[in-house]
């Protein structure tokens, strides 16, 4: 079987790789689960108490430990990247971020977790950002059929993680407001915790950024 080869834009695990412009045509949707099968063209997940099988191509962005070392060996191999079995297995934990109808899924993003959820690590949301301010966050988004909305309180512990950030922040010392960084109709995955009734973001991933964003 022929293998594709994926460009894998990450330091460590510490970089996201930006989803395809496609994505911003869909609303994004995010399954978490084991991985049980990895082809050439495809990642199967088990999710709870079903298997989503998900399209993988050249446009897939994936985020996995020592990916950045992989990538620069395959590169001086003359490769676009490494193989997706080079950077994921069978039985691991992952995120993947998805668009596409029942069937016919196509994964733009895949992260790997330290482990399923089990209700004392963070969960997370992915979804299209519809209103933020300097206290709090919702996204609406879809997770399998279901819609939602969701509504995230921040503060200056949050994390907002995305490509440039990191420079646009320097010259302040590391620190900015989420509305520097963060803008309405933005692509994101959004780490939280529950405590009681508050549901607190501890990390915000901009996946993609808005049309009408000039961020």
């Amino acid at each position: 079987m022929k293998y594709r080869f994926f460009a894998i834009p990450i330091v460590a695990a510490a970089v996201i790789g930006w989803a395809a412009p496609r994505v911003l045509a869909d609303e994004p949707r995010m399954a978490r689960g084991a991985i049980t099968a990895i082809a050439g063209e495809s990642l199967t997940l088990k999710v709870k108490d079903q298997e989503m099988k998900f399209g993988v191509d050249g446009t897939t962005r994936v985020e996995a430990t020592g990916g950045s070392t992989k990538t620069r060996a395959a590169q001086a191999a003359g490769k676009k990247g490494p193989m997706l079995t080079e950077l994921l297995h069978t039985g691991q934990a992952v995120e993947v971020s998805y668009n596409g109808a029942d069937g016919a899924w196509h994964a733009t993003n895949i992260r790997t977790i330290t482990k399923l959820s089990d209700g004392n690590e963070p969960e997370s949301a992915n979804g299209v950002v519809k209103s933020l301010s300097n206290s709090s966050l919702t996204i609406s988004g879809s997770s399998g059929p279901a819609k939602f909305t969701q509504t995230f309180a921040i503060d200056s512990t949050t994390k907002v993680i995305g490509r440039g950030i990191g420079t646009a922040v320097a010259p302040k010392g590391g620190r900015s407001a989420i509305t520097d960084l963060v803008a309405v109709g933005d692509s994101v995955s959004v780490s939280f915790q529950k405590a009681g009734d508050s549901v607190h973001a501890s990390e915000i991933r901009v996946m993609a950024k808005g049309q009408s964003s000039s961020k």
